[in-house]
């Protein structure tokens, strides 16, 4: 599928320009935010699978001034909140690609912390019911079953995440932002499409909550269908036409429905132009920098439709580079 592109829009050409483009990037916010870490998740996905062991070691030095003890480690968020224990997605990474027992230790425990004092329904304490979450929580705890095969962590991203698809998900497939913000906000509900895909990568079909997570992934991408601009682009507020078109959103559901024709998890006939429409629509959102444009900013919950209206719109944003880089990704076979 990916062949058919033109050089210039080439998933591996796209992914080296985002990849290069990080490398040479601050910290967004003033600290390691969850979008940072997205974004390094994905340049290392990325990395391994062109084969270039350059940029991999160049994404791991990068890392190195985070470890603990050292200059960059207060840029960390020390808190028990999803935001802040998702970083332990970047160290299990590297632990996964490169064997490396300190890298795997440091993520684990992020990962174990998470679970620590967890709700009389077995769900981690840090559950709020945000659409966020469906990605923050679970990409941790499966990455923490990649790096050491202990299903314990898949076990417990298939219940976090059948649990907020049973509160969550709306009669249409979409997701309101939170349960008391009925919003469909585009990046959340991107957020949303990218934890189920990551979820359904590894989940074996007996899993008992396979069949759920996958009959919700389903039922979201065909309400996506419903809500892809001409263009191929999603926007801010999904179901209101007079919102402006979002990057991050648009990555995300590009991810998600080129990973679900690679894994068969969707109708090729039906999602293929789709998918490819909007990957043609998110890259032409690349400029010559590498940086994505037309990304909402890092966004609160609000019960304000002019709020969400209203968000400012950033040019190279780790959220829009993350989303692009994962779809690069899936295009290549991850």
């Amino acid at each position: 599928m990916q062949d058919r592109f033109p050089p210039d829009i080439h998933p591996a050409q796209i992914g080296r320009r985002l990849v290069d483009r990080f490398l040479e990037s601050g910290h967004q916010y003033g600290c390691v935010s969850y979008s940072e870490v997205a974004t390094w998740y994905g340049a290392l996905a990325f990395a391994q699978l062109i084969g270039d062991a350059g940029q991999r070691d160049k994404l791991i030095a990068r890392f190195e001034p985070l470890l603990p003890g050292r200059s960059e480690t207060p840029l960390i968020g020390g808190h028990r909140h999803v935001d802040n224990e998702v970083f332990g997605v970047v160290p299990l990474e590297i632990a996964i690609q490169t064997g490396d027992p300190a890298y795997l230790r440091y993520g684990l425990q992020f990962a174990d912390r998470q679970w620590e004092n967890p709700r009389p329904d077995g769900l981690t304490a840090e559950t709020r019911y945000w659409v966020d979450d469906m990605y923050m929580v679970t990409i941790l705890q499966l990455q923490a079953w990649r790096a050491t095969g202990n299903r314990a962590y898949r076990n417990r991203a298939a219940a976090q995440m059948n649990a907020y698809l049973d509160k969550m998900q709306q009669s249409n497939g979409l997701f309101h932002h939170a349960i008391d913000v009925p919003f469909f906000w585009g990046r959340g509900n991107g957020w949303a499409a990218a934890g189920m895909t990551e979820m359904l990568r590894d989940l074996p079909p007996d899993q008992p909550q396979y069949a759920s997570i996958l009959h919700g992934y389903q039922s979201m991408m065909g309400a996506l269908l419903k809500h892809q601009n001409a263009d191929g682009m999603w926007r801010q507020l999904l179901d209101r036409e007079e919102a402006w078109p979002e990057a991050s959103c648009s990555g995300m559901f590009a991810f998600a429905m080129i990973s679900g024709l690679k894994h068969g998890w969707l109708d090729r006939a039906v999602f293929e132009k789709p998918a490819r429409k909007a990957w043609m629509a998110v890259v032409g959102h690349v400029d010559r920098s590498g940086d994505v444009t037309s990304v909402c900013e890092g966004t609160n919950k609000f019960n304000s439709y002019d709020y969400y209206m209203q968000r400012e719109r950033r040019i190279g944003d780790f959220h829009g580079q993350a989303s692009v880089l994962w779809a690069a990704t899936a295009w290549l076979g991850r």
